[in-house]
C-alpha cells in the first residue's frame, strides 16, 4: 500500500519560500500549512512577512493569524493543530505542504514529541528569578553542565527553551536530550519529501536587506505601533522588528539605526536557521539564484518529486 505524501519546504528568512510554495502547490494539488512560530499571530502581517492576500487567494493557507499576539503559543499546540489539518487534507486527496523556517516546529512534526513532562510552577518560578537576577548566560551555562547535548541545540538567547530544558531535568532527573530520543515521527506512516532553499550568502543577505526596506514601505511602523499598545506574549514580542522599533519609539536611536538593526538581526537569524537545518541530512537542498522566478524554482522542486 502506497504511503500518503507530505512535503516540507524549508529555508532561511528572506529566501522566498512563500512565492515558491504557491507555485508548487498549484502544480501538485496541495494546500500550505505554515511552519512559522510568528505567523500564527493575528495583526502581525508585515513584521512576520506573511503570504500576501493574493497568494492566499491562489492557494489555501493554514495556521496563519490564528491567535492574538497577547496569547502564548507552543510546539505542542502547533503539532496538534497542524496534524489535524494534515489529516483532513490527506482525507480530501490533497497534499499537505509545510512551509516555513522554524526548525523546532518542523522537527516536532517530522520527529514527534517526547513524553510530556508536566510544568512545575515552583521550579519555573525559581528559574525565572535566576534569569532576572543573573541573566541568560548563567542559565545557559547551568544547562550546559547538566545536559550539554540540549545546550548545543539551543541558542544562548532562547531563554524559554533553556528554562524548559532545566525544568525537565530538575523535575525528573532525566536530561531532555535523552527524552527526545524516544520521539516517534511521521516517517513510518507517510512518504516525506523535505526540501530546503538556499543561495549564496551575498544573495541571501541582499534579499533580507531588501525585504526589510519593503516592510517599512508597506507600513511596518504603524503596524508595530498598534501592536505595542497591547501586552504582547513573550513569543510575539521576539519577532524581529518589534524590539528594534521599540527602541526607536523610545528615542534611543534613529529610524535608520532601527532599520539597520533589523537587517543585521535578520541576517543573524538566517544564519542560525541554516545551522539548524544543515544538521538534518534528510533535507534535499536546492540552490537558487536571483535570476530565477518562483515558478522556475517550483518546477525544479516538482521534477524532484519522485516517490
Amino acid at each position: 500500500m502506497l504511503k500518503k505524501k507530505i512535503i516540507f519546504l524549508l529555508g532561511p528568512t528572506g529566501i522566498g519560500k512563500s512565492a515558491v510554495a504557491v507555485s508548487l502547490a498549484k502544480k501538485i494539488n496541495a494546500e500550505i500549512i505554515s511552519c512559522d512560530s510568528m505567523q500564527v499571530y493575528r495583526s502581525m502581517d508585515i513584521v512576520t512577512s506573511k503570504a500576501t492576500s493574493g497568494q492566499r487567494k491562489k492557494v489555501k493557507h493554514h495556521l496563519l493569524g490564528v491567535i492574538d499576539p497577547e496569547q502564548e503559543y507552543n510546539v505542542a499546540k502547533y503539532r496538534r493543530e497542524a496534524l489535524a489539518i494534515c489529516d483532513k487534507l490527506l482525507a480530501q486527496g490533497k497534499i499537505p505542504l509545510f512551509v516555513g523556517g522554524t526548525g523546532l516546529y518542523y522537527s516536532i512534526i517530522v520527529d514527534g514529541l517526547f513524553p510530556a513532562v508536566p510544568r512545575d510552577k515552583l521550579i519555573r518560578a525559581k528559574l525565572e528569578k535566576q534569569l532576572k537576577l543573573k541573566g541568560n548566560k548563567y542559565l545557559y551555562r547551568r544547562l550546559a553542565k547538566v545536559d550539554s547535548a540540549a545546550a548545543a541545540k539551543i541558542h544562548l538567547h532562547d531563554t524559554r527553551r533553556i528554562i524548559r530544558a532545566l525544568e525537565v531535568y530538575l523535575k525528573t532527573g532525566i536530561r531532555i536530550s535523552q527524552l527526545q530520543k524516544s520521539r516517534v515521527g511521521l516517517g513510518k506512516e507517510y512518504a516525506l519529501k523535505i526540501f530546503g532553499l538556499n543561495s549564496t550568502r551575498q544573495s541571501l543577505y541582499a534579499a533580507i536587506d531588501q525585504r526589510v526596506d519593503k516592510m517599512f514601505n508597506l507600513g511596518l511602523i504603524n503596524e508595530t505601533k498598534r501592536l505595542l499598545k497591547h501586552k504582547l506574549s513573550r513569543t510575539a514580542e521576539c519577532a524581529i522588528g518589534i524590539r528594534e522599533l521599540k527602541g526607536y519609539f523610545a528615542g534611543e536611536y534613529s529610524l535608520a539605526e532601527a532599520k539597520r538593526l533589523m537587517q543585521r538581526n535578520s541576517r543573524h537569524y538566517a544564519k542560525r536557521q541554516l545551522t539548524w537545518f544543515r544538521k538534518d541530512k534528510r533535507i534535499q537542498w536546492i540552490n537558487i539564484n536571483k535570476t530565477e522566478t518562483p515558478a522556475q524554482i517550483a518546477l525544479k522542486l516538482w521534477k524532484k518529486l519522485s516517490w
